[in-house]
């Protein structure tokens, strides 16, 4: 375990609690880049404020709450930043060679729609876009050890000058500066040519038309359509599954399975965002089954008009997305 932070004046339980839900949504962010989970990102955001809340109940000779505002935001990335370097270690959650998203068991994607709870002058604001939340950025961010990858998130992302860098690991400047040219390093090694394409902050009219034809695809169980729209080295992963799928033929025997005569009844899709890329979720319904219900959401990755990747997750995280359970048409 880290050692206890010290933190900015004391302010009474209804201050912590509006000062809490100010910053919940950028520091959960924080958290999922770390830990590349939605779930233990909720986790650590839980935790980070029960250290905060001990620690300011713990100090009240500081007394009142003046100045707290001037530091607060700084103090709680600290606090959080040590519950997911703790996590990393206690859960062991580092990659030691990336070859696909299928290496990363634990990788969740994360809603467009609480990204864009976001308001424009909030400091992480410019650091939600797609190249520092896309999946494979968060992927190759768990190959870095955790201080590396601290001090690549705070620094690049969020532009932590290298003093407070320094100072929010607990460490010497030259330290920091050392573990950042590491990750740099490493993620140059393992991030995907494609990474200069990630600048856009919303998928684009090319990509949302190819999401429509993939879920017109679906729909009609046309496998022909479906396969038109991938490109030839398409791969397919299923996090938190080992499996990896790569190119059309391999694609093709997904789609005989998921469309053939012996399929598991009809599919109905609904589009929506993760991570800044196109993403649709599936509903099936089964012989006999009034409704479709919830079965999984396949996020795209588009180069050069077409479908390069898919990866598919469960449908544990509709509720996330607002995503009902079952669709009736």
């Amino acid at each position: 375990m880290t050692a206890p932070v010290a933190g900015p004046p004391l302010v009474d339980e209804a201050g912590f609690a509006a000062l809490a839900e100010r910053h919940r949504r950028e520091l959960h962010v924080h958290c999922y880049r770390m830990l590349a989970s939605y779930d233990e990102a909720e986790d650590a955001v839980q935790e980070s404020y029960l250290r905060a809340w001990r620690s300011l109940r713990a100090d009240r000779g500081r007394g009142g709450a003046e100045g707290f505002e001037g530091n607060a935001r700084a103090w709680l990335y600290r606090i959080a930043t040590n519950v997911c370097l703790d996590l990393i270690r206690a859960r062991s959650r580092q990659v030691p060679r990336l070859g696909s998203l299928a290496e990363v068991g634990w990788l969740q994607p994360y809603p467009d729609t609480l990204l864009d709870e976001f308001a424009a002058d909030q400091p992480d604001a410019v650091a939600v876009n797609r190249e520092t939340i896309e999946l494979a950025f968060l992927a190759a961010l768990q190959v870095l050890p955790a201080r590396q990858r601290a001090a690549l998130v705070l620094r690049d992302v969020l532009g932590l000058p290298a003093a407070e860098l320094a100072g929010l690991l607990g460490t010497s400047v030259a330290a920091a500066n050392s573990a950042l040219q590491r990750a740099r390093a490493t993620m140059a090694r393992h991030l995907p040519s494609h990474r200069s394409d990630w600048t856009a902050r919303q998928p684009s009219a090319e990509e949302r038309q190819l999401l429509d034809r993939f879920i017109d695809a679906h729909e009609r169980c046309d496998a022909a359509a479906a396969a038109a729209i991938a490109a030839e080295d398409i791969r397919v992963t299923m996090p938190p599954y080992p499996w990896r799928f790569d190119g059309r033929q391999m694609l093709a025997g997904l789609l005989q399975r998921a469309f053939g005569p012996d399929r598991e009844g009809d599919w109905r899709l609904v589009a929506t965002g993760a991570n800044r890329l196109p993403a649709a979720a599936s509903y099936l319904r089964r012989p006999g089954d009034s409704e479709f219900r919830a079965f999984k959401l396949d996020v795209l990755r588009i180069e050069q008009g077409t479908i390069a990747e898919i990866t598919t997750f469960g449908y544990a995280l509709f509720p996330a997305f607002g995503l009902p359970e079952t669709v009736a048409r």
